[in-house]
């Protein structure tokens, strides 16, 4: 397919609700909705975790045939308090999807994340499969044991020495044996001055990586402390729990249950973040979905070919989910 055939991006759009989800935990959640009131509901799942949402994500579905909805999860984004780890788990982050559709009246709605987006989107799917009319997922990562080591501890690392030496040097050598734990014992540290540098290195190692072609402005813009510090707090705090899942491979291991829900997964093949694997044991675990590998590409959802297959995924459900035709 040349450049001149890829679906883009639909142009901006505003919100035209914008609010807070009290969860009654000490977590005020901000949430917006965009496109038609009348449509059908789409809720976009942002990764991360600690990632929060941007108004890039509100342009893959099409603003005439789709509500869609923007939550912001515990403790990023514009959701208060910022950086907070404190009853901040998996399940909280599902309670909050299913008290937000209960809030607006939603009687199922269709979920749209990439990265940890697709890891949440699946966990509140093998929970909640009646509420789900269908899914699109990018990025997939299955949080398991073997995918962190790959992008924290080895496997990446061998891919961008240079970026990945960066990463290791706030670690005293004597603690690079386990990445995870060293860092979230810095960003956890009530100090700035300590979890500050932190959180600048943890996420500037993930910014330089998102993508096929270099992006430099992107991987600043993920050491911005004001953005970096939740991002990376949140982040390694799911990664030192596991996710907060019963055992490794639990999303796997409960995949069955999706098996009536309809399924679009998109994902680089040069995903170095959330290598393709994970979306390739998904389609074994889930037959019924389809697995749409992008050629050129590796995890950002900016990315031309990430754009045009989901694009192409929504336009492809917005008439099953029961939008209205414009």
């Amino acid at each position: 397919m040349s450049s001149r055939d890829r679906l883009t991006a639909y142009p901006a759009c505003e919100p035209y609700h914008e609010d807070f989800l009290d969860t009654g935990e000490d977590h005020s959640l901000h949430f917006a909705e965009c496109g038609n009131p009348a449509g059908a509901p789409a809720l976009i799942v942002h990764g991360g975790p600690g990632g929060g949402c941007n108004p890039a994500m509100r342009r893959f579905h099409d603003p005439r045939h789709y509500r869609i909805i923007l939550l912001d999860q515990r403790g990023c984004g514009r959701s208060m308090p910022n950086a907070s780890i404190e009853n901040n788990t998996t399940w909280h982050l599902v309670a909050d999807m299913e008290r937000l559709r209960q809030h607006l009246g939603i009687e199922r709605w269709q979920l749209f994340g990439g990265s940890w987006g697709s890891t949440l989107s699946l966990a509140y799917a093998i929970t909640h499969p009646e509420r789900v009319t269908a899914m699109i997922l990018r990025g997939i990562f299955l949080l398991r044991r073997s995918e962190l080591q790959w992008f924290y501890q080895q496997g990446a690392s061998a891919l961008f020495p240079e970026a990945w030496e960066a990463f290791e040097r706030p670690i005293p050598v004597e603690e690079r044996g386990d990445m995870i734990a060293a860092y979230y014992k810095r960003l956890t540290d009530p100090n700035p001055k300590v979890h500050t540098p932190a959180a600048e290195a943890w996420s500037m190692w993930e910014g330089t990586t998102l993508s096929l072609m270099e992006d430099p402005v992107r991987a600043r813009s993920f050491a911005n402390p004001a953005y970096a510090v939740a991002f990376a707090r949140i982040e390694c705090h799911y990664f030192a729990n596991h996710g907060f899942f019963d055992a490794d491979g639990w999303l796997l291991r409960n995949a069955g249950k999706l098996s009536g829900i309809p399924g679009i997964l998109v994902h680089g093949r040069y995903d170095v973040v959330t290598p393709l694997r994970s979306a390739w044991d998904l389609k074994r675990a889930w037959p019924s979905a389809e697995l749409r590998i992008v050629p050129d590409a590796g995890h950002a959802m900016t990315e031309p070919g990430i754009v045009h297959e989901l694009v192409r995924a929504t336009a492809h459900f917005q008439h099953a989910d029961g939008a209205p035709a414009s």
